[in-house]
């Protein structure tokens, strides 16, 4: 297929020579850097600018210098991208990528970070059509579809090959020397600033783009090019789990961008959690912290021994998670999944999809409610034999179409926002969605418990909530979640948790229901799931720390 010619426009709509002059490719070039720098940027300077008074003439001076800077860093990226007849399709491209990128930072404060541009890679298309709306699409054809119609009409001066390639080697080396040139002139602020800051550069775009997209590609190729390494090959039955009479299935529900703010168990002004009030026994865990602020991180974190608190991505993403670890001591592990996967956590081992298994009248349009998560649990408690742990990874609060993941009936805080596009409604109406989606979730678990307590005769059994990160509801203007950990806010970090047990179980294991309640009330993270879950099922190994295991000091001395 010839690219130029799919870029250039008919005869008839072509301007008239006279209206248009040739250009050089490097001065187009110049032009397209020009034009992301000023369409695409907004947020960076926005942010890097945060503090500095218009009246200070040094004002002026840095934000030109970064100007300077970024015009160079967007020339050097096109300029090393775009040769001969690629140039215009490229160059088509970066734009394109341009528009999309500042219009997702623009709508909902996000920095296009790997771990974003991950989340954004891994998006299923049911998920994908509810970013897409006539906002993302106005944008796309102010700023991406004219400018590329108007680069498809500028005509390119041919030139010899060595000449070419002479003219192309300067203008880079000038595009470099005027970027150490601005770099330096403002070096002390612009250190400090990248250095205090640095999430700063996934707001440079469309550089953040292409590098984070590049990390995550080579990460993912070093990653398939190595299996997994085994963590656990200790692992064993312990005495209690050998010396069990009984079926024992603990189900771990992983929530979905539920925050600790909204809980109704934690004090939320509107009562989001009523069913699960009214649970005897169950025990809140209202401090709790995720390891993540996305699916992609927090996930794979919550079922590493390692955690937040020593955080290593290539570590944990390397390496079996805590399924593989119960799975090798003998434990029947199940995956069922509402949600876009399980992260690489359950390779290898059983699970099922709910938009696949299609439970009748829960799925439609690739989704399904969180209901269908427990069709045909009663029977699989039923022939439950030995010792096994059930995962069941919500749908949960995904938004920004927080108004399809409930039924009608729990539409019970209102006015809720009914749009896929959450610039078309106020806080409050974004927030009571939101807060609906919760009271589904409310009831989504305390059915599931009262099917566990039904099964008491036959089977020991426990539920643990854990969501996997928060969200942003219109606080600082921010949306969603995904912001890099170190300067996200408390609303995407703190996320609700639960436990319940039933009495079988709690006899089975001497639990201390109180000592727990105490516990309960201090600070938690997801870095105690991993060592918490190895205690429960009574799997010994090295690899469990009893200081990370909730219910380590919470369990009454054998008589």
């Amino acid at each position: 297929m010839n690219l130029s010619a799919f870029f250039a426009l008919p005869a008839p709509m072509r301007l008239p020579p006279s209206w248009r002059r040739s250009w050089s490719s490097e001065g187009l070039l110049l032009a397209v850097s020009a034009f992301l720098l000023l369409s695409a940027n907004s947020a960076f300077f926005r942010q890097a600018l945060t503090g500095r008074s218009l009246g200070d003439p040094s004002s002026w001076g840095f934000g030109l210098a970064l100007a300077l800077a970024l015009l160079a860093l967007n020339f050097l990226v096109l300029g090393l991208l775009c040769h001969g007849r690629l140039l215009k399709p490229v160059a088509a491209l970066l734009i394109l990528v341009a528009a999309g990128g500042s219009h997702f930072i623009a709508t909902f404060g996000i920095y296009l970070d790997p771990s974003m541009l991950r989340n954004a890679l891994r998006t299923d298309p049911a998920e994908a059509r509810e970013l897409i709306g006539p906002a993302l699409a106005l944008r796309l054809g102010l700023q991406a579809a004219l400018p590329i119609a108007l680069l498809a009409w500028l005509p390119l001066r041919r030139r010899p090959f060595a000449k070419a390639a002479l003219a192309r080697t300067l203008w880079l080396l000038g595009a470099l020397v005027l970027l150490v040139a601005a770099v330096m002139i403002e070096f002390r602020p612009l250190s400090s600033m990248m250095r205090n800051q640095r999430e700063l550069r996934y707001l440079i775009t469309p550089a953040n783009v292409l590098w984070s997209a590049g990390s995550v590609i080579a990460a993912d190729l070093k990653g398939a090019a190595r299996p997994r390494q085994p963590i656990g090959l200790d692992a064993a039955p312990g005495p209690r789990m050998s010396a069990r009479t009984r079926p024992m299935r603990v189900v771990l529900v992983v929530g979905e961008t539920a925050r600790a703010a909204n809980w109704g168990l934690n004090g939320h002004a509107r009562q989001t959690t009523p069913e699960l009030a009214a649970v005897p026994g169950l025990i809140n865990f209202p401090q709790t912290s995720s390891c993540g602020t996305n699916t992609e991180v927090s996930v794979p974190c919550m079922f590493a021994p390692v955690g937040r608190r020593d955080y290593d991505e290539d570590r944990i993403r390397g390496s079996e998670s805590l399924l593989h670890v119960l799975a090798r001591a003998g434990v029947d592990v199940l995956w069922r999944d509402n949600q876009s996967g399980c992260k690489g956590v359950c390779d290898g081992l059983p699970s099922e999809e709910m938009v696949r298994l299609d439970p009748p009248g829960l799925c439609a349009e690739g989704r399904c409610l969180d209901e269908a998560l427990l069709a045909g649990l009663d029977e699989r408690l039923a022939s439950a034999r030995g010792s096994g742990l059930i995962v069941l990874h919500m749908l949960g609060n995904h938004g920004p179409s927080y108004f399809r993941r409930y039924p009608e009936r729990f539409a019970r805080f209102q006015p809720a926002c009914q749009s896929d596009d959450l610039r078309q409604c106020d806080n409050a109406a974004i927030a009571s969605a939101y807060d609906n989606a919760l009271l589904y979730t409310d009831h989504v678990l305390a059915t599931l418990i009262a099917r566990l307590k039904a099964q008491s005769s036959q089977v020991d059994t426990a539920m643990i909530y854990l969501s996997d990160h928060g969200e942003s509801l219109g606080e600082s203007n921010l949306f969603l979640h995904g912001l890099p950990w170190a300067i996200a806010p408390q609303e995407q970090k703190r996320v609700p948790m639960v436990m319940w047990f039933s009495d079988g179980l709690t006899r089975q294991e001497s639990l201390d229901l109180d000592c727990l309640r105490r516990r309960a009330a201090q600070p938690t993270t997801h870095d105690h799931l991993f060592h918490t879950m190895l205690g429960l099922l009574d799997v010994r190994t090295t690899l469990h720390e009893a200081p990370l295991d909730l219910l380590a000091g919470c369990r009454r001395p054998a008589p």
